[in-house]
């Protein structure tokens, strides 16, 4: 069975969205368990209600030492894939180069627009409002060293309209992040991802 980890520091929308597919049987996977670096997360609860393994490890306890921890509990479970949904802390160290390619993350805006330090939550629907643009969206992309600069797997696009606030645009933007994130742990789940320097390439 492929085996997720699902790292959240927030509501866990998205980490609910995994588990419906997991449950509908449209991802043949097992959430082998949950990582918040909070531990007042709401998506921990979302896990226990669904008998998955949550764990919350403190920011101000482990710092730098976070990646480590994570890496860890990984290796123990034998884990295929981790997904960062909505998960704040950023990545670094052996994590990011013993599971190179098996990291993706969920980022609100189409990237490389309204992405990088500072872009997250409300920020980015702030940001794509005032900077006038016509379509915003969300990017399924693989993490690497960088911040929100790994290869791009699926992008979806809704449309800014005139109206909007950060409020709406988010609420219209986290419906698509509910599609994309599942469709993306399926592909790679199923073997059809290929990797070429930036380029991620999907097999029929």
């Amino acid at each position: 069975m492929f085996k997720v980890a699902v790292l959240i520091s927030g509501g866990g929308t998205n980490l609910q969205s995994v588990i419906d597919k997991v449950q509908s049987g449209y991802l043949n996977c097992k959430i082998e368990i949950v990582i918040s670096d909070s531990e007042k997360a709401y998506g921990i609860e979302r896990a226990r209600q669904n008998k998955i393994d949550a764990l919350a490890f403190s920011k101000k306890q482990y710092g730098d030492k976070l990646s480590d921890e994570i890496l860890k509990i990984v290796e123990a479970r034998d884990v295929d894939l981790i997904v960062t949904a909505g998960f704040l802390s950023i990545l670094k160290g052996d994590l990011l180069k013993k599971y190179k390619n098996r990291i993706i993350n969920i980022h609100p805006s189409l990237i490389p627009a309204f992405c990088g330090k500072g872009m997250y939550g409300l920020n980015v629907h702030r940001a794509a409002i005032e900077y006038g643009v016509k379509v915003s969206g969300c990017t399924v992309h693989f993490v690497d060293e960088g911040t929100d600069t790994g290869p791009i797997i699926i992008q979806k696009a809704v449309q800014v309209f005139s109206t909007d606030v950060a409020e709406e645009l988010q609420k219209r933007v986290l419906e698509q992040e509910h599609v994309a994130l599942p469709e993306a742990i399926k592909l790679i789940s199923e073997g059809k991802i290929i990797v070429d320097l930036r380029r991620v390439i999907v097999k029929n």
